[in-house]
């Protein structure tokens, strides 16, 4: 019998109540996006200092770095081990995939810059505009420009000349980026829902760190 592969989902931030209860966990969200049949999935809560055992690391076919409420340009000591940890699956050559703090931390950790946005929160729909000159986003046949669902007031501001940027909106200059054939990072969210967009809303709404229009 055909050995499935295996994924490592790197997770950076507790389970939100309301995540919990519709999906049973960012773990869940994940899989239902990326997930086929016959792979194997393991979680570790890196946010919690969880990481894969050495020996363990060549085991997995590709890693998933999630989004996080922490700052990708801080120097916590899960962040700095998080960093060492995709540098290491740089020199392997594993694929890696980073959403919007993951995407983040991909491009710290290959030698760009982080940190805030100059303009703050990007939150809800916006517009991203995909590179025309990619040759990968031409063999997948992207449409020149696409509507996603953005959550985040970090950004990278700057990549290293090896990088390709894929895609940018008006708010953000890099909305996506590729580093050679084995990363790749998205600022957005393809993973939530609009009601995960609307809970993470309101949470932060509550602790005033958004302010939020009565018709929302």
């Amino acid at each position: 019998m055909e050995v499935g592969k295996r994924f490592a989902l790197l997770q950076c931030a507790e389970d939100p109540e309301h995540v919990t209860e519709r999906y049973g966990g960012y773990l869940q969200v994940y899989m239902a996006m990326l997930a086929e049949e016959g792979e194997e999935w393991a979680l570790f809560r890196v946010y919690r200092g969880e990481f894969p055992a050495e020996d363990e690391i060549d085991s997995f076919d590709g890693f998933v770095i999630t989004a996080s409420s922490a700052n990708a340009h801080d120097n916590d000591a899960w962040i700095c081990n998080l960093l060492s940890l995709v540098r290491r699956l740089d020199s392997m050559k594993k694929k890696v995939l980073g959403l919007c703090f993951g995407h983040q931390i991909l491009g710290r950790a290959i030698g760009g810059k982080t940190g805030r946005s100059a303009t703050g929160w990007d939150i809800g729909v916006t517009t991203v505009n995909f590179s025309q000159s990619s040759e990968l986003l031409n063999s997948l046949k992207m449409p020149p420009f696409l509507d996603v669902l953005e959550f985040h007031q970090d950004e990278i501001k700057e990549l290293p000349a090896e990088a390709e940027i894929l895609a940018w909106s008006e708010k953000t200059g890099i909305e996506m980026f590729k580093y050679g054939d084995h990363m790749m990072g998205i600022q957005s969210h393809p993973e939530y829902t609009k009601d995960i967009v609307l809970g993470h809303i309101h949470r932060l709404a509550k602790r005033n760190l958004i302010q939020v229009h009565k018709h929302i």
